[in-house]
């Protein structure tokens, strides 16, 4: 895949603002700790990212995280629809640091439809929706896109 279209493959793939814009700073909702969270991660981060997930991507980018049909195909409008989150997509190839950027700028700069979200999210917020999405990754996706990436796991974990 050429270089240019992967990475705008990617910047489509991010949270997109397809709703209205949340609240400054959203309460975290209480966590189930009856269950492990997956990968290790911390499981009030993984609830506090999925409502705002559930609030304001999954209009676009699908309930499950499962993107638009077609989301390889430029859309009528010439841009990319949706991408993917799941490890259907290709989100896991990219590091972290990536994918927090994209959400906080958007795509719109790049030819994308996503805004920037960097006014209406805290890092913190970004954080827990990342936390959400990695949590959907089966383990072995999820270990190699910390192996490939050799991105720490110090900030989406359970202290």
């Amino acid at each position: 895949m050429h270089a240019k279209t992967a990475i705008g493959l990617m910047t489509v793939a991010l949270v997109t603002a397809c709703g209205e814009p949340p609240p400054a700073k959203m309460a975290p909702p209480p966590a189930d700790l009856s269950t492990p969270a997956p990968h290790g991660l911390d499981a009030a981060k993984i609830a506090h990212g999925g409502e705002i997930y559930r609030q304001r991507c999954a209009v676009c980018h699908g309930d499950k995280a499962q993107g638009a049909q077609n989301w390889v195909q430029h859309g009528p409008d010439g841009k990319f629809p949706p991408p993917p989150l799941d490890a259907s997509g290709h989100a896991w190839h990219h590091p972290k640091s990536m994918l927090t950027q994209t959400i906080k700028q958007g795509t719109v700069k790049t030819g994308g439809g996503m805004p920037a979200w960097d006014s209406q999210l805290s890092d913190d917020d970004i954080e827990d929706v990342l936390a959400w999405i990695v949590s959907r990754w089966p383990d072995e996706v999820y270990r190699n896109w910390v192996a490939i990436r050799n991105e720490p796991q110090h900030s989406t974990h359970a202290h």
